[in-house]
């Protein structure tokens, strides 16, 4: 699907399909509809890591054409641009040669056909050429995989999966609403091999943020984290004390408890930690997602056919 640019104001099922497709996120005090150039799709998160773009191969004979990769969906010009860039981007495997030398030649890594079809999908959904680079770096650079913490934290999926995502989110965050279900629409359709993190990163333009993940974590002292997190991102304008108090009635919390540990220091603490975590991680908005330690700046509608291409590898 290519990315579109919308000129007004949409409503109701609109809006929500726009703004999970052009990757718009909460950050600090403001809302932003962001792409890869510049801020992050999908992830608020600073650019970090590709320390000026994707690392160029070695100068080599052209190649043109790439078994398996399906080239039908593009322009002629944007062939070109998907030529160019395969045969200039370097092998993910680490090896000294281009991309497409490493496909067409059938090397011994699995990785480059996979890619080449990872630089076809960018293309054909509208990057520029620029942002397709970073986005390459982003994903197979050797100086760009990450340190991201999952286990001992709310996991939903397989635990022996092959594909981790690690999720920073704020409950008040409307991006964050809209990204729940995508996520859980994904564990669906790749059951066993997906699961998913949750991290808490509530921003301070949210007041009622901070409350809701205590009210998560009070709920998963009880065993029902995830209950409870589905219903904060169902209600997103209903988080006052009162409410959050329904929801542990409603999930059948014994609530004494769940006022306790709502205010407990080591309720704030877990959230402290979690929001540490992100900062370290150069998250500054919500949504963000890291796939297998590598961050993904992407909208959340992308994750799919994200995930095939991991699986395919």
């Amino acid at each position: 699907m290519r990315r579109t640019t919308i000129s007004f104001a949409p409503t109701g099922a609109i809006l929500a399909l726009a703004l999970l497709t052009t990757g718009a996120s909460c950050s600090g005090g403001r809302t932003e509809g962001a792409t890869p150039q510049g801020a992050a799709a999908g992830s608020g998160g600073a650019a970090a890591g590709s320390g000026g773009g994707a690392a160029a191969a070695p100068r080599e004979a052209r190649v043109e054409r790439i078994d398996g990769i399906d080239l039908g969906d593009l322009t002629s010009s944007e062939r070109r641009i998907w030529t160019d860039l395969v045969n200039d981007l370097l092998s993910p495997c680490g090896e000294p040669v281009s991309v497409a030398r490493c496909a067409a030649e059938s090397r011994g890594c699995r990785r480059c056909v996979p890619a080449a079809r990872y630089v076809s999908r960018l293309i054909e959904e509208g990057y520029e050429r620029s942002e397709v680079e970073e986005l390459y770096e982003m994903r197979y650079g050797r100086e760009s995989a990450l340190e991201v913490t999952a286990d001992g934290f709310p996991t939903r999926g397989a635990p022996m999966a092959p594909i981790t995502i690690v999720e920073f989110s704020d409950f008040e965050c409307p991006y964050c609403g809209r990204a729940h279900p995508v996520l859980q629409e994904l564990l669906r359709e790749f059951e066993g091999q997906v699961k998913v993190v949750f991290r808490n990163f509530p921003l301070s333009a949210h007041p009622r943020a901070v409350p809701a993940a205590r009210a998560a974590v009070a709920a998963g002292n009880q065993g029902k984290f995830w209950e409870m997190a589905d219903l904060l991102f169902e209600h997103q304008r209903q988080l006052e004390d009162e409410d959050l108090e329904r929801y542990a009635t409603q999930l059948s919390l014994d609530v004494e408890r769940f006022r306790a540990d709502l205010r407990a220091t080591e309720t704030q603490a877990q959230v402290a930690r979690d929001r540490a975590d992100g900062e370290r991680l150069d998250v500054s908005g919500t949504p963000s997602f890291f796939i297998n330690g590598r961050r993904f700046r992407e909208p959340p509608t992308s994750l799919p056919a994200y995930i095939r291409e991991e699986l395919d590898q």
